[in-house]
């Protein structure tokens, strides 16, 4: 039952009710708040407070409407709560005294015809029990068993609301949620506080059965503390509510029980529950109910907080990929601008050549460089190779260095929003620091994608050279200079300049052009580069796709679905009628 399941018996057995309440659940059981985006804390905490609420008493009360009344005795350090049910069992089953927090594991006292039912795992499944004497420990449910207690009632001591000890403020608020009915202890000097109120006025929105027991209150003070605690429910939307007073008495010990003839009128009133099975199923009902029609606000409003969870990881989306789309852009101007036709690539290119000299005079000379080229195409394959690896290498660098940049902005943008900020905290320092730069396997990713495209150009240049039967012999042993020369051309765009505008590097790409165009013609060689361009940059971008993917994962776990909440909400609700009414014990 701990997570908020219900055999199939109990599917068949209350209709769509209970299986629309499943799939609430299964909905809600997804991680919803990944992200701090908003108050993204008190999210967390009405998620938490309603999948317990559907695990702790929605499912199982469903399951089983006649199962006996649980009442939880609630409210304030200090209020008397573990005095107030020692003194309604008359026995010391629970631990009352001074020190505080008092009540460390909470204990549900129920007459023995009753204990197999708390005893198993059908209400507040994940607390384990604890029978026999002695304090249960902190995270169990102690469960006493006493004819004290009349049969159908159950009275479950819970931990102070405002306990200094943020695991039993949690833990009341989870059994208060479980709880057919609420018996809400305060006293005369706390009445007013504004905690007991927070949890008043969640009773009254989920239409919870409640009880007020007002203590300590001095015999002159009676009236006007009753009275204007009257005001306070009424002015709160809990007129009506049933409220008992305790006078203020002098007991020897804190520990000491309360005489009976105080405590017998709240006595009175819920053996008058326990044997009154149509009034018992009336308190089951209103809370049940209420329950349920509490889930057509807190549903939505939790659909809505995963809306924003979304539209955040969008934003984040969105970083990371004007980060990377931004080095596509880099390494677009790479391709472009000839720069990696400097450096390394020329120094191979005139060797490649032969001497320097050739670059001089290249627009009245190009016959005859041509000429030169072509027999070195045939002639120099050692040189060839040198300003292959060159320019593959400087290829590489520049993806790598396009990457890395990515990186480094994409991790600066997610630090500058508040989700990003945590996601990457959460992630640790070091898979931070590692997202910062690119991955250790881009280098292998790379140089295999560079060597994949050069065989894309040399079957460019195959295949265009196939087509032209006046040309076989050149390219039938010129293939590999010819692809060498197309891949040169794909680094510069001379858009009309000469060799002397663009500089030497530029000089570098038309004479190349020109040697292509001898054995192409110009269209096909205008056609050829850029279809060897567009496979390159098709290769870039899946290699930074695959970068970018680093971060994008990390936003893998918000994927909870806003509208399937509310669908679900919505199907509870169409089933709300179905609520069965209970029958006599």
């Amino acid at each position: 039952m701990a997570d908020g399941t219900v055999d199939a018996a109990t599917r068949g057995g209350q209709g769509g009710l209970a299986a629309a309440l499943e799939d609430l659940r299964g909905e809600l059981g997804h991680e919803l708040f990944p992200l701090a985006i908003g108050d993204v804390a008190a999210d967390r905490r009405a998620l938490k407070e309603l999948t317990g609420q559907l695990d702790d008493y929605l499912l199982p009360r469903l399951a089983s409407i006649d199962a006996p009344l649980l009442a939880v005795v609630g409210g304030s350090t200090g209020a008397g709560k573990s005095t107030l049910v020692n003194s309604l069992i008359g026995a010391d089953v629970t631990r009352a005294g001074v020190l505080r927090p008092t009540t460390l594991a909470p204990t549900l006292v129920v007459h023995p015809s009753d204990a197999a039912w708390f005893t198993a795992s059908h209400v507040l499944p994940g607390l384990p029990r604890v029978t026999g004497d002695g304090d249960g420990e902190p995270g169990t449910l102690k469960v006493a068993a006493t004819d004290a207690v009349p049969a159908g009632l159950a009275l479950l001591d819970a931990p102070d609301i405002d306990s200094v000890v943020a695991a039993n403020r949690e833990l009341a608020a989870q059994l208060l949620a479980a709880a057919d009915l609420w018996l809400f202890v305060t006293t005369a000097a706390r009445y007013a506080d504004e905690v007991p109120w927070g949890f008043l006025r969640t009773a009254r929105e989920r239409s919870t059965a409640l009880a007020v027991i007002l203590q300590r209150v001095p015999r002159d003070a009676l009236e006007p503390v009753r009275r204007d605690l009257g005001r306070l429910l009424e002015e709160n939307g809990l007129g009506g509510t049933p409220v008992f007073t305790v006078p203020e008495l002098d007991l020897p010990a804190e520990s000491t029980r309360l005489p009976a003839d105080v405590v017998r009128p709240v006595r009175d009133w819920l053996e008058g529950l326990s044997a009154d099975a149509q009034a018992r199923a009336e308190v089951v009902r209103r809370t049940l109910s209420g329950a349920l029609d509490s889930l057509a606000t807190r549903v939505p409003a939790l659909a809505a907080a995963v809306e924003r969870q979304r539209a955040g990881a969008d934003e984040l989306r969105g970083l990371a990929g004007g980060a990377y789309a931004s080095a596509l852009s880099a390494f677009d101007e790479g391709m472009r601008d000839g720069t990696l036709l400097r450096g390394e690539v020329l120094a191979r290119w005139q060797d490649f050549i032969g001497t320097g000299d050739l670059m001089r005079g290249l627009e009245s000379r190009v016959g005859r460089l041509r000429d030169r080229v072509t027999a070195v195409l045939r002639g120099r394959p050692a040189t060839a190779r040198e300003l292959r690896t060159a320019l593959e290498s400087g290829v590489e660098s520049l993806i790598r260095a396009v990457a890395d940049g990515a990186a480094e902005r994409a991790v600066e943008a997610w630090l500058a929003t508040p989700a990003g900020r945590d996601l990457l905290e959460c992630a640790g320092v070091q898979a931070a620091g590692r997202l910062g730069r690119a991955s250790p396997e881009l280098r292998g990713r790379v140089d295999a994608a560079v060597r994949d495209w050069q065989g894309y150009v040399l079957d460019l240049v195959r295949t265009e050279g196939a087509d032209r039967r006046g040309i076989a012999r050149a390219t039938s042993f010129g293939v590999n200079g010819l692809g060498l020369l197309l891949m040169l051309g794909v680094f510069a765009s001379t858009g009309g300049l000469s060799g002397l505008e663009i500089g030497i590097a530029g000089g570098t790409s038309v004479l190349s052009q020109k040697v292509l165009e001898a054995v192409f013609g110009d269209q096909a060689v205008r056609t050829l580069t850029e279809e060897a361009r567009t496979d390159l940059r098709r290769r870039v971008e899946e290699l930074l796709d695959t970068e970018r993917a680093r971060f994008t994962a990390l936003l893998a776990g918000v994927d909870a679905d806003p509208d399937a909440l509310r669908e679900a909400a919505a199907t509870v609700h169409a089933r709300r009628r179905e609520l069965p009414e209970g029958k006599a014990r």
